[in-house]
């Protein structure tokens, strides 16, 4: 039996996942002359720390080219196993395009479960709207299936935070979120940029590419199925819930809004969480600025923070959301006052 090194005391709350993979590590470094009986002996290992199989969850076609795998959560559990986001992809004359594939391997491999439904044409592309993990840790399962080579693609600013922190960071706040259903995903890195107005052509289908400067991030992008009518808007907007704004901007989302409306004409709007519509759009921008605009006032009254969110919370466009928009009540804090700190920098 292997028995690996004693770990110090700061290793004792970690993990078993990586507590496992410290003893192997301290037993491969002895062990030089043995690979292939220790090299069987971490795939056990790698077996039996990775997370169970994500429950499959029917596509629903949107057009003529477009389906969706949806989520009913908008929050990684335990019990969801991470599926908190929407899954969209694209049948083509050339093969399927991912349109953010989730958020770990095993919720992509039941992706392409889900595919194989509708389809037994290749994944020949993938698209990461963002860096928020739940919506690009999947990648490793299509790379796993259709090779390195697999073009993925997006902003370079989300291709660099995957590369950098906000890749480790996303990879283990999903392991921790789901008491480690994720466990096993590996981080994949998009290995392509794409730019607004890059437009890619899959025989059938051309998909032309959105980014309007900062939004839910810096690095968010849209994909417009030109012949669809139909633009998947990843995080930008949301339908029943708030849009995490740690790393945007309220008058940013505004501004991205009125220009993806003018220059991507479509009757669909795709949300990474939610169901697609036609309003999607416009039910964001009425609570964004329902929030937005109240702290805009309050700056100028010279009111704090306080009073800022009662004045938040009494706005019609704000209270009649309220009711049916996941975790606005645990959220509502943060998102005012984050609200209030852009108003207050643009006034000052």
């Amino acid at each position: 039996m292997l028995r690996s090194a004693p770990l110090p005391h700061a290793a004792t709350g970690l993990s078993r996942r990586r507590l496992l993979k410290l003893g192997l590590g301290a037993a491969l470094a002895g062990i030089g002359s043995q690979w292939a009986p220790i090299s069987a002996f971490a795939k056990e290992v790698d077996d039996f720390i990775r997370g169970p199989a994500v429950p499959d969850i029917a596509p629903t076609r949107l057009s003529e080219h477009v389906w969706m795998i949806w989520s009913r959560d908008g929050f990684p559990t335990p019990e969801n196993q991470g599926m908190m986001s929407n899954i969209t992809f694209v049948v083509t004359r050339e093969g399927v395009v991912m349109l953010d594939p989730g958020g770990s391997v095993q919720i992509g491999e039941m992706a392409l479960r889900m595919i194989r439904t509708v389809t037994d044409k290749p994944v020949v592309a993938i698209f990461n709207t963002h860096y928020h993990g739940d919506h690009w840790l999947a990648n490793h399962a299509f790379e796993d299936a259709f090779g390195k080579d697999l073009p993925i693609h997006a902003h370079p600013v989300t291709k660099k935070e995957i590369e950098g922190v906000q890749g480790s960071m996303w990879h283990s706040l999903m392991e921790r979120w789901t008491n480690q259903a994720t466990a096993g995903t590996r981080i994949v890195a998009p290995n392509r940029v794409t730019n607004h107005g890059d437009v890619f052509r899959f025989g059938d289908v051309t998909l032309r590419i959105h980014h309007y400067g900062l939004a839910h991030t810096q690095g968010d992008i849209c994909i417009e199925v030109v012949e669809d009518q139909l633009t998947h808007v990843g995080d930008v907007a949301m339908d029943r819930r708030i849009a995490n704004m740690d790393d945007g901007s309220y008058l940013g989302t505004f501004r991205f809004y009125d220009a993806l409306e003018k220059n991507a004409p479509s009757k669909i709007w795709v949300p990474g969480h939610g169901h697609p519509s036609a309003d999607v759009l416009n039910w964001n921008r009425e609570l964004f600025a329902g929030i937005y605009e109240n702290c805009v006032r309050a700056v100028e009254d010279g009111a704090d923070m306080a009073a800022a969110r009662e004045r938040v919370l009494a706005d019609p466009r704000v209270a009649s959301r309220a009711p049916d928009t996941a975790g606005f009540d645990s959220n509502i804090g943060k998102y005012v006052s984050l609200a209030y700190l852009e108003a207050e920098r643009e006034a000052f």
